[in-house]
């Protein structure tokens, strides 16, 4: 989680990660002018569409101060969509890969998109580019 002074753009980084079943991921809030979340897009957190794998446990990380940080163990294959709850409408989005995206129909379906801004839907990194690369990072 990272912004320029001032708010002017905020995002993560990387916020497009390939990684193994078992693998913990770990955001830390490198922003010292802001709070930030990592919140996975799931009907049992703020109602949001379900973005990540039907057997997967949502999680929200709650408001992250400057320096705090939170992490999650991932444990079903697939593709995880997540946001900052104070900046999905600037963008702040990201997306884990689970070994292999199985299953990505949902992706584009009324459901999936119900609710989520146009630029955080933009912003997403494609899944050919993480599967590619492994991580996706901004380039600053």
């Amino acid at each position: 989680m990272e912004g320029k002074v001032g708010g002017a753009h905020v995002w993560y980084n990387p916020y497009g990660l390939l990684i193994r079943r078992g693998q913990t991921v770990q955001w830390i809030n490198k922003d010292p002018g802001n709070v930030h979340s990592a919140t996975a897009y799931h009907p049992d957190i703020y109602a949001r569409a379900r973005r990540i794998p039907q057997k997967a446990t949502a999680w929200d990380s709650g408001l992250l101060l400057p320096d705090e940080s939170f992490a999650v163990t991932f444990e079903e294959e697939g593709v995880y969509d997540f946001y900052c709850l104070p900046h999905e409408h600037a963008g702040m989005v990201g997306r884990i890969i689970v070994e292999k995206p199985e299953g990505t129909d949902w992706l584009n379906q009324d459901s999936a998109l119900a609710g989520i801004p146009e630029i955080a839907l933009a912003s997403f990194p494609s899944i050919d580019s993480i599967m590619t690369g492994k991580a996706v990072k901004v380039a600053i």
